[in-house]
């Protein structure tokens, strides 16, 4: 089985958005060396780059060039910057391009990212159109945007790009965190407005009468952070026991998905056993220190009931569809 890979480069950035997750403490960045062992220890099938601003990352050409090489189908999330600064040759060899845009206004969205980033997404959506490539919004389901998700769509629609919205994870901060009801809501006016090419988020699964309701992460998908640590979402908590790390790759090779973190993130927790939602997002669990709970936007678990009307879009071949729990909607 090839791996779907999802790598922060760096977790160096141009902006300081308040809902980011990324770690401020320090700035890291993965040698090319260390994608060399990961692609040489592993089957990768596909990596998306995320969590910083990539093209900052020193080698950022030569990584690029190395997996386009290898034929790994490549994705990045930008900011605007990325998606504007590298050259033409460089954003042909990305399978996926993503513009992080988390409202349907130039003012809120220039609020929480920074004057002008309204027009520099806008810019690489453009450049992306210019050069015959297709390209998606990405954006966080907070408390800041739950009620304008119908908006968002719409925007993607005007501009021609698909959506993708990923639900906030309060790494940071619970300031964005999601209430039950707003999260409910916001998936309610999504698919009210959107038709959906794939849904890997377990519990919007399993009130969309999808069966397999279990994520990606941890089993065919993997993460590496700018640090070389292995996790199996870019969210997970990193504790005691330590994680494994690229070094460990070339002894290890698969059987990192042995680790105590992978093997929590696949398990169903006993009280969710016969439960719809199988627990749900094992990453929300792991920040709420309640591994073995239902996840805290479960319905059943409240005793209520949830169905969700949706309407099948046309297959896309997504990269970023694979390898997070995450929505797209056109």
């Amino acid at each position: 089985m090839a791996y779907s890979v999802g790598i922060g480069l760096t977790n160096a950035c141009n902006l300081a958005c308040a809902h980011c997750y990324r770690p401020t403490d320090r700035i890291d960045a993965v040698p090319l060396e260390q994608i060399k062992t990961i692609c040489e220890s592993l089957p990768v099938g596909s990596m998306g780059m995320g969590t910083g601003e990539n093209i900052l990352h020193p080698q950022f050409e030569e990584i690029v060039r190395y997996l386009h090489g290898r034929g790994v189908k490549l994705s990045i999330a930008s900011n605007g910057h990325s998606l504007t600064a590298m050259s033409d040759e460089l954003l042909g060899m990305f399978n996926d391009l993503e513009v992080s845009i988390d409202y349907p206004s130039a003012a809120q969205q220039d609020g929480m990212r920074g004057p002008g980033n309204w027009a520099l997404v806008h810019a690489a959506i453009e450049r992306c159109h210019q050069r015959g490539k297709s390209v998606s919004i990405l954006a966080t389901l907070m408390t800041t945007n739950y009620s304008q998700m119908d908006g968002m769509v719409g925007l993607a629609r005007s501009v021609g790009a698909n959506l993708r919205v990923n639900v906030y994870q309060a790494v940071r901060t619970d300031l964005y965190r999601l209430t039950y009801a707003q999260f409910w809501e916001a998936y309610q006016r999504l698919f009210s407005a959107g038709k959906v090419v794939s849904c890997s988020e377990p519990l919007v699964r399993a009130a969309m009468g999808l069966p397999d309701v279990e994520s990606p992460c941890g089993r065919n998908s993997i993460r590496f952070d700018m640090r070389g640590r292995i996790i199996p979402c870019v969210y997970w908590p990193v504790a005691a026991p330590a994680p494994y790390t690229v070094a460990d790759l070339p002894e290890k090779g698969e059987r990192i998905l042995e680790h105590a973190y992978f093997q929590q993130a696949i398990a169903t927790p006993a009280h969710a056993a016969n439960c719809p939602c199988q627990g749900g997002c094992a990453s929300r669990r792991a920040l709420n220190h309640e591994l073995d709970a239902h996840d805290e936007y479960c319905p059943w678990e409240r005793g209520e009931e949830m169905k969700l009307a949706w309407e099948a879009a046309p297959a896309l071949d997504l990269v970023r569809s694979r390898n997070v729990c995450t929505t797209i909607v056109v």
